[in-house]
């Protein structure tokens, strides 16, 4: 498996004014924290693109979070592997919040690799 090919997302940032991104940075990084998805949608400039972008990433990795919770719970019951199963989910899924973060704190606008092509916010 090619780790490189799979971080490298698609970039967008040149669709986005360096001002757009500077003002609303910090509430769009913050929506990667899955429960504050909503932020940039309430406190990030209204109607953004950006901030739409960043809150459907923010939903995207809530999702996986409940999805995440489910199967784990769901395989509990077979000793270890719920468990097991579980740490690693939940380690991909904190692997998906830093990256958005860290690229979103560097101004960038990359979609999150293998499930930022899902859309809910448009």
């Amino acid at each position: 498996m090619d780790f490189k090919k799979i971080l490298d997302t698609k970039d967008t940032t040149s669709e986005y004014t360096q001002e757009e991104i500077n003002k609303d940075k910090v509430v769009c990084g913050l929506a990667y924290i899955p429960i504050l998805f909503w932020l940039p949608l309430v406190a990030g400039t209204k109607n953004s693109k950006y901030c739409k972008f960043h809150a459907n990433n923010g939903l995207i990795l809530l999702i996986l979070e409940v999805i995440i919770s489910i199967v784990s719970t769901i395989l509990s019951i077979i000793p270890f592997v719920g468990t097991i199963t579980g740490s690693l989910l939940g380690l991909v899924s904190l692997a998906f919040i830093i990256f958005g973060m860290v690229f979103t704190f560097q101004g960038k606008v990359k979609e999150l690799p293998i499930i930022g092509g899902i859309k809910i916010l448009s």
